[in-house]
């Protein structure tokens, strides 16, 4: 039995040397981030030294650590010719990551290739990450089908994660992470009720930061819709950010069943009671029997 956080980052050298090579955003100057419409920000080396990293997830009883490539960052949206650069060497180094790292794979959501986030996938990632902006209404799930039928034809799950987020340079440091990125996952999770799973009927898919507590409006949504929030055991949330109260919450919304541990290191840590104060069946749930069901479909 293996406990498991399905939500980090960590950039590999091979990511960090191809963002340094760009000379326009996104890029690395050093280790400050330049991103369009954000002001620069300044990132700890140490956050992404993978050897440290290790030895922090080992701390918290971790046997499996899926990263992602950070999609806010706006990789999976620039030309085709631009991401490539940027996707293999974020592939690269994922796939080489010791134990007990694994990855979520990206691709290209301007320029959908299906054949190229193919052979990413052959080299062994659990399934793909997608920018939740890119799956925020019937077009975007038109645009990228062609990804949705690849996971769905090898088995793989799908995780949703909010995408760029420019702001103004007036607005406080936890604007992004508050406002549209938790506006991203509330349209995502009702986008993927309302185009993605009548497509997709075997995806199985993940939500991150509880979907932007999104399924808390079920009471809502049967009273403008006039039907009950459906159950749909392929859909499960993570909860980097959140706490007992939100995670209990959820819980009574969706089931203990639907959720899975996420922390979003290096932005956030591990919560310091797995089972978020709703006991030790909980906590085995979140971190180990659900993200099973999630990453191979398997009970």
């Amino acid at each position: 039995m293996t406990n498991v956080d399905v939500h980090q980052h960590l950039w590999t050298p091979s990511l960090v040397t191809a963002l340094r090579a760009r000379r326009e955003p996104p890029f690395l100057d050093g280790w400050t981030l330049f991103l369009d419409g954000e002001p620069p920000f300044e990132t700890p080396p140490a956050d992404h030294d993978i050897a440290r990293r290790a030895d922090l997830a080992a701390a918290d009883g971790l046997g499996r650590v899926l990263v992602s490539l950070s999609a806010p960052i706006g990789v999976e949206w620039l030309p085709a010719t631009e991401a490539r650069p940027l996707l293999d060497a974020y592939h690269d180094g994922a796939a080489s990551l010791p134990e007990p790292f694994g990855a979520w794979a990206a691709a290209c959501v301007r320029d959908i290739d299906a054949e190229a986030t193919a052979k990413d996938l052959d080299r062994g990632f659990a399934g793909l990450q997608l920018p939740a902006n890119s799956l925020a209404d019937a077009a975007g799930y038109a645009r990228c089908a062609p990804l949705l039928d690849l996971l769905e034809e090898r088995d793989l799950p799908l995780f949703v994660h909010p995408g760029p987020a420019p702001g103004s340079s007036t607005d406080p440091a936890w604007w992004p992470a508050m406002v549209p990125y938790v506006q991203q996952m509330h349209a995502g999770w009702h986008a993927f009720r309302a185009f993605g799973r009548p497509r997709h009927p075997r995806l199985r898919v993940c939500f991150a930061l509880l979907a932007g507590l999104a399924p808390l409006h079920g009471e809502r949504f049967t009273a403008r819709s006039g039907h009950q929030q459906p159950t749909d055991p392929g859909t499960f949330v993570e909860t980097s950010s959140y706490g007992p109260t939100a995670v209990a919450a959820i819980v009574r919304a969706l089931g203990v069943d639907a959720v899975v541990q996420g922390s979003d290191r290096p932005y956030a840590e591990p919560p310091r009671y797995p089972g978020y104060g709703l006991g030790g069946a909980a906590a085995y749930a979140f971190r180990i029997a659900n993200p099973r069901r999630l990453l191979t479909g398997e009970g």
